[in-house]
């Protein structure tokens, strides 16, 4: 298991990028959570298998209709299962 810190850069707030992201993670089956920064940004941080992280990333570098993601920048650790669901925190 590993985890994945992201900061998703673009016009990815106002456009429904957290409930995108949260349904792309349950359907992966990922835990974790995202949630709006005030930079503009959106952090998401994720838990799951590596090939599952790698397919999410894909997804969120794509992004729901609206959005305008210029980048998606990604540090990986060790997952330390802290969670047991993928949540929008406020």
């Amino acid at each position: 298991m590993k985890r994945i810190h992201a900061r998703v850069h673009g016009f990815v707030q106002g456009v429904g990028y957290r409930v995108f992201a949260q349904s792309e993670a349950l359907r992966l089956g990922l835990c974790g959570y995202v949630r709006n920064c005030t930079d503009g940004t959106v952090e998401v941080v994720a838990e799951g298998e590596e090939g599952t992280l790698h397919r999410f990333v894909e997804t969120l570098r794509r992004g729901p209709i609206g959005a305008r993601v210029q980048r998606v920048d990604i540090e990986y650790a060790e997952a330390t299962q802290e969670w047991d669901t993928f949540s929008i925190r406020r």
